[in-house]
């Protein structure tokens, strides 16, 4: 094989290349400018996604409360200790939660002392022994959980608040969503897009503890009102409100502290009609279980009542009318279809293991976002114009066949937006832009290079050789170094930075596709297939 022939047919393949990657280029594009209705059944049709400051939307910043998850943990370990307590025979007094993150008790017998260090050391290995005094007759104990354990419950209550709020989120049907911790106990959401606010704030604030505990029907709960509370028993209200006055009404109820099941035994929460009122209300199922666990409390209180209590309110408190077996209930409340809609949401998600709360909101309106286009693309079209007529003007046909480059580096990056399922943002279009420069700048240093070539009297085909072979490690240096820089702001920068970080990172190796390869080809093709006798640059 001669090198002419070799030359052709390396020639092919790369024009062939080239010529698949538009193609592709251009199926990923084409959506995001509107496309036939048989597009998607046999093409992508992922359209090119717009961030918050682009479309509007939702910015919030939450703080988990990881101090009550260490509270809500203490609590649950003081009813295991006193089961266990129990069942080692040791007799104990006053076991309480105080400062909420300790538990204190005293030993009636002195003689147990031992006893109990012992059930705490096997049984209770997260705890210490705060302080103990045992000078008196009854000795006492202060324990508290261990500081590396108190940071695991810490930690894992923002992993798991975060992983709760992202799945009530996709089920609420936001595209895009950006969901990310910041710093040690804080999450950042953002929500593109979002045209209801106000009850997105509800449904990702909600904690969603779901507890099912029986009604004090032997103690007064006027009693109750007037501050004479039985112990163990505390007073929660459920609200009502008239579907034709909007009246709130609150209904008391002396209810008992004991929680018998919760709804981390659910299974599926979902969204039901009531045949005979035609209200919505929400049936929930238990996995086997919460099923027995159901079965056993409402077969051992028939004809009591059990609240169904979400985060401290009650929504319903019906008469046990015989055992309940199957694992199903429902929560009825008076719903609006939205309302109850939102419920199995946050059931279905599961409860955050910490109540949060907002620090910082921000809604960006939708008009602000096209503002934001226009402005950007505006930028982007001038500066682009300028440059094109800049590198026409002082390159002449050689500045042709770098626009040409240009303009496929630009859908490049638009395809590889939609393909990666990336977002734009206000910053990603300023490192589009940024591309453009330094796509331009290779081409400059590949023409300069050629025009010295042709200076010192070589044939065009040479001088194209040489000056692509000069130029292109000077290319890849300035070009690498860029994209190493951008790969450091996208793994450790946020938001604006991030959105900057991708845009320039996709647009570097677009413009040395184009400016090394594409441009190549383009001269090949005059030189090799037309065979050109004097290059114009």
């Amino acid at each position: 094989m001669t090198l002419k022939e070799y030359q052709l047919k390396t020639f092919k393949w790369r024009v062939t290349l080239i010529l698949a990657i538009i193609v592709v280029a251009c199926v990923y594009v084409f959506p995001s400018f509107g496309v036939p209705a048989w597009w998607p059944n046999l093409l992508p049709a992922e359209k090119i996604h717009l961030g918050l400051d682009l479309q509007g939307g939702m910015h919030l910043v939450l703080e988990v409360e990881s101090d009550k998850a260490v509270e809500s943990a203490m609590e649950r370990i003081s009813q295991e200790l006193k089961t266990s307590l129990i069942k080692a025979k040791i007799r104990y007094r006053d076991l309480d939660r105080i400062n909420g993150d300790k538990i204190r008790l005293k030993i009636l017998n002195p003689d147990q002392t031992s006893s109990f260090e012992d059930v705490i050391k096997e049984s209770f290995g997260i705890l210490e022994i705060a302080s103990k005094d045992t000078s008196g007759d009854k000795p006492a104990f202060q324990l508290a959980l261990k500081e590396e354990e108190a940071r695991y419950i810490k930690k894992l209550a923002v992993d798991q608040g975060l992983e709760t709020i992202r799945n009530r989120i996709d089920q609420f049907g936001v595209s895009e969503p950006d969901i990310r911790p910041q710093g040690e106990n804080r999450i950042l959401i953002q929500l593109p897009g979002i045209k209801d606010p106000k009850r997105a704030i509800e449904l990702i604030g909600k904690t969603a503890l779901l507890e099912f505990k029986l009604v004090d029907d032997e103690h007064s709960i006027e009693d109750a009102l007037k501050g004479i509370i039985p112990p163990g028993d505390e007073v929660l209200t459920q609200v009502e409100v008239d579907p034709v006055t909007k009246q709130e009404r609150r209904i008391p109820y002396l209810i008992k502290k004991r929680t018998y099941l919760t709804g981390e035994y659910l299974t599926d929460a979902r969204v039901q009609i009531d045949s005979q009122y035609n209200e919505p209300y929400v049936s929930i199922e238990f996995d086997k279980k919460g099923g027995r666990l159901f079965e056993q409390v409402t077969g051992a209180n028939v004809k009591k009542r059990l609240a169904i209590v979400l985060d401290g309110n009650v929504y319903s408190a019906p008469v046990i009318q015989e055992k309940i077996s199957g694992g199903q209930a429902r929560i009825t409340g008076n719903f609006t279809t939205e309302e109850a809609h939102d419920l199995a949401i946050v059931l279905r998600a599961g409860a955050l293991p910490a109540p949060v709360k907002i620090l910082e909101e921000r809604t960006v309106g939708p008009s602000l976002g096209r503002d934001s286009i226009e402005s950007g693309i505006y930028s982007m079209v001038t500066g682009g114009v300028f440059v094109v007529l800049f590198i026409l003007i002082y390159y002449k046909g050689s500045g042709l066949i770098a626009n040409t480059a240009l303009f496929l580096n630009i859908i490049l990056i638009a395809a590889a937006l939609a393909a990666f399922r990336a977002t734009l943002t206000l910053p990603g279009i300023a490192g589009i832009i940024l591309t453009i420069g330094m796509a331009v700048d290779a081409n400059v240093i590949i023409f300069e290079r050629i025009r010295e070539e042709i200076r010192l009297g070589k044939t065009p085909r040479a001088a194209v050789e040489g000056g692509y072979s000069k130029a292109i490690l000077t290319i890849l240096d300035a070009n690498v170094t860029t994209l190493i820089a951008a790969l450091v702001l996208f793994q450790f920068g946020t938001g604006p930075v991030k959105g900057f970080a991708v845009t320039l990172s996709i647009g570097i190796l677009a413009s040395l596709f184009t400016s090394i390869i594409v441009s190549r080809v383009i001269f090949d093709y005059f030189l090799l297939q037309r065979r050109v006798k004097e290059i114009s640059i």
